[in-house]
């Protein structure tokens, strides 16, 4: 397994990779930086199946993106993180094509669907909405139009308005070594800020307008009820707040998990150096 491997690999899963470099590490392999940059070759194989050079982020400059700033395509192994450019790195051009497969991406993955079981049980069993029901007919009630919900923002955000004005919504981590309080000011105001497709800072009006849009169509299929404006203007609301929070974790994972996978490979190696000295030990 080559350094390189490693590093496209790590931020999804930090111990078992380190753990198979180790396993599989020579004595030659020992004195591999800490760092754990990637090599310009494509990886190999994972899991069997090949993965492209383009998973490994590149600045400008085609060199690999620090780990320290390198988003990976989940977080956790499960929380989607397709929309997301590493710090320094060059993304590929949006454009109508590349958008509307981000936002199939998004808004079509498995750990969607699971959150969305999650939400709707909460939402049915604090009874926000009570015209919608308790039960199972009630969660039936809370997932469909959770659903609705959940796609329209996505599909009108990142897709359709994002594409009809040239607006680049995906979030473009700050990164290290920006200071955290500059990195957390920086989350805050993306909500209010996006790009245009020549990178200049620009309203964001796909992002805002989406939620807005979002729940001007949910009139249609939620209860009267649940469509007066307080509360289309809370949950507008708590539809940033969300973004907010996602995008606090997105910003800041790479420096966890960097942190994370750093010290376990430590130990790892000296677990690996004391068993060596002690086979050098009783050989002798």
């Amino acid at each position: 397994m080559s350094a390189q491997r490693l590093a496209s690999d790590l931020p999804d899963a930090p111990v078992a990779v380190a753990q198979a470099l180790l396993a599989n590490a020579g004595p030659e392999r020992s004195s591999l930086s800490l760092d754990l940059q990637a090599g310009s070759q494509p990886p190999g194989q994972t899991d069997g199946k090949a993965r492209p050079a383009s998973d490994i982020s590149l600045d400008a400059a085609r060199n690999p993106v620090p780990l320290e700033r390198r988003e990976p395509k989940r977080i956790l192994g499960l929380m989607p993180n397709f929309r997301t450019v590493s710090s320094g790195a060059k993304p590929p051009p949006p454009g109508w094509e590349y958008n509307f497969t981000v936002a199939n991406h998004q808004a079509l993955d498995y750990s969607t669907f699971i959150f969305l079981g999650l939400t709707s049980l909460t939402a049915e069993g604090m009874d926000s909405h009570a015209a919608l029901g308790k039960g199972v007919d009630g969660f039936y009630a809370y997932t469909w139009r959770g659903f609705l919900d959940k796609t329209d923002n996505t599909y009108l955000s990142a897709w359709l308005l994002a594409s009809t004005l040239h607006e680049d919504t995906r979030y473009y981590a700050l990164g290290s070594p920006h200071h955290i309080a500059t990195r957390a000011l920086y989350v805050i105001s993306r909500q209010a800020v996006a790009r245009t497709y020549a990178g200049r800072d620009t309203p964001n009006f796909a992002g805002l307008g989406g939620k807005v849009l979002t729940q001007v169509f949910s009139r249609y299929y939620y209860p009267p009820s649940a469509t007066s404006f307080d509360v289309l203007a809370t949950k507008f609301g708590y539809s940033v707040m969300r973004d907010v929070g996602f995008s606090t974790i997105r910003e800041f994972y790479p420096d966890v998990a960097a942190h994370y996978i750093r010290k376990h490979r430590e130990k790892l190696l000296r677990q690996q150096q004391q068993r060596a000295s002690s086979g050098a030990a009783d050989h002798h």
